[in-house]
């Protein structure tokens, strides 16, 4: 089996290149460059070093993981007849993707790798802006740049911007956080007789002339808490403090029986707010069941019972364990097929000791929906009308039977009734896949909306309500139903 031998060109000029990188360099006879474009490549040129690089690879495809690929498809069928060499820029294990594809491959036996010297480039770009490494940094991927990746309190490094797309690419990413005017430092070359750092605002990232794939871009760590308000890390800082020894003693006070009013609380304002279709409003009230969920949280640190990690750990998990068609490989057609695979996953995760089959639905809930779910829970063991004809009988009987409760004045059992006539039409509306919270959630915002005109109208007036007739009032109500107010 002959050897792959990787090493790796550094961040500058030959003179910089270690002497038996460069020996290596010179003696081999069947050298393959990543790409001919670095500095160190000139000089090897002028000393008459013969090579074959892939930088016609790049052009063949669209994707990155299709050009790794066939990069080493092309390394891995050289080296089957004899020994070679393969030079990338820098270190050979810093951000060099074919690299470690080409190390798998040696894992599972199939070839032989040497890791040679080289400088990465990361050294000569910090002397290049003039940062400390030892306080904290990110190395990220230019052509992979994800937001939730990105730590703002740390300084960044982000290879591989080599081109005005690129750039484009990482700049509209990067400004969902910084803002638009950050300065940052593009560094090209760095530690080499060609180097140039440019410090620019964030915004003109993608105007830069002289991109090349020796470019990377330095983001410095953002240094105040309110330029990062929109990380997760500095929310958490934020509820610990507040629950800390210096902080709110409202929010020390607090207990997960304490605050399950607001959870309810702002769990309805948020209903309203998407009933609302009313975007910065739900903004706001997500950020208000996000709170809760927080302190919550919190709360089980400070009690050393669970921390945020296990919760998100938790959902995470059930996520893909009950996801079998997204994560796995099970096969679904509809989103019946996903709903019937949901509950047998959650079955299964059950004890196999058996408990009363309504025990854990909708607690806490309120009786409106808790009802909705209990029928729900029941029509799936096939306690259930057949169609909605039968859902529609029960609610005429219930009717009846209210009526004469009514004619009999007796208190307690008109209430009972009446419950009985919401359970059945809360019945009638899952027949017809209606959720009956939302149903009543809509009337109610039509109520508000229809009665506030009416208000208006009688505003308008310079009189009060007591100065209206209930059909002058329903006359107002009528100008609003003609409207189409909803």
């Amino acid at each position: 089996m002959h050897t792959i031998t990787i090493v790796g060109l550094g961040a500058g000029d030959i003179e910089q290149l270690p002497l038996g990188v460069y020996r290596l360099l010179k003696n081999s006879s069947h050298l393959y460059l990543r790409t001919k474009e670095h500095p160190v490549v000139k000089d090897l040129t002028a000393e008459g070093v013969e090579f074959q690089s892939f930088d016609a690879v790049y052009e063949k495809h669209e994707q990155f993981d299709h050009v790794y690929e066939e990069i080493v498809r092309e390394l891995v069928s050289k080296s089957e007849k004899h020994s070679i060499v393969y030079a990338v820029p820098g270190h050979p294990l810093v951000a060099e993707k074919a690299v470690q594809m080409l190390l798998d491959l040696q894992k599972e036996g199939k070839i032989q790798v040497s890791i040679g010297g080289g400088q990465s480039f990361i050294d000569a770009l910090f002397a290049s802006v003039g940062a400390d490494p030892i306080d904290g940094f990110q190395l990220l991927d230019g052509t992979n740049l994800k937001l939730h990746d990105i730590h703002m309190n740390q300084q960044l490094i982000i290879g591989q911007v080599y081109d005005a797309f690129i750039a484009s690419e990482v700049k509209i990413t990067l400004m969902e956080l910084y803002p638009y005017d950050y300065e940052v430092m593009l560094v090209t070359a760095a530690g080499s007789k060609e180097e140039k750092v440019d410090k620019i605002p964030l915004v003109e990232l993608d105007r830069v002339a002289h991109l090349s794939n020796l470019t990377s871009l330095y983001v410095p760590a953002v240094k105040e808490r309110e330029s990062t308000y929109k990380q997760y890390a500095t929310l958490r800082e934020i509820i610990s403090t507040l629950r800390g020894p210096n902080g709110c003693p409202w929010d020390k006070e607090q207990t997960h029986h304490s605050l399950k009013k607001y959870l309810l609380e702002e769990t309805y304002e948020l209903l309203e707010a998407i009933e609302e279709d009313d975007i910065d409003h739900m903004i706001e009230e997500l950020g208000d069941v996000l709170l809760q969920v927080m302190l919550h949280a919190q709360i089980g640190e400070d009690e050393g019972m669970f921390t945020m990690e296990e919760v998100i750990e938790s959902l995470a998990s059930k996520m893909v364990r009950r996801h079998p068609h997204v994560f796995g490989s099970v096969q679904v057609e509809n989103t019946e097929q996903v709903k019937a695979n949901w509950d047998e996953i959650k079955k299964q995760e059950k004890s196999d000791e058996h408990e009363p089959m309504l025990k854990n639905v909708a607690k806490g809930m309120p009786a409106l929906m808790k009802a909705y779910e209990y029928q729900k829970k029941a029509a799936k063991v096939g306690f259930d009308w057949p169609d909605p004809k039968g859902a529609w009988e029960k609610v005429w009987e219930e009717l009846k039977e209210f009526e004469n409760e009514v004619e009999n004045n007796s208190e307690k059992d008109i209430k009972k009734e009446f419950g009985d006539i919401l359970f059945a039409l809360i019945n009638v509306a899952r027949f017809y896949k209606i959720f009956p919270e939302e149903a009543l959630s809509m009337t109610n915002t039509k109520f508000y909306r229809r009665f506030s005109y009416v208000e208006e109208q009688v505003l308008k007036t310079g009189k009060s309500f007591e100065d209206f007739t209930l059909e002058e009032l329903d006359q107002f109500w009528n100008e609003a139903k003609k409207m189409n107010i909803e």
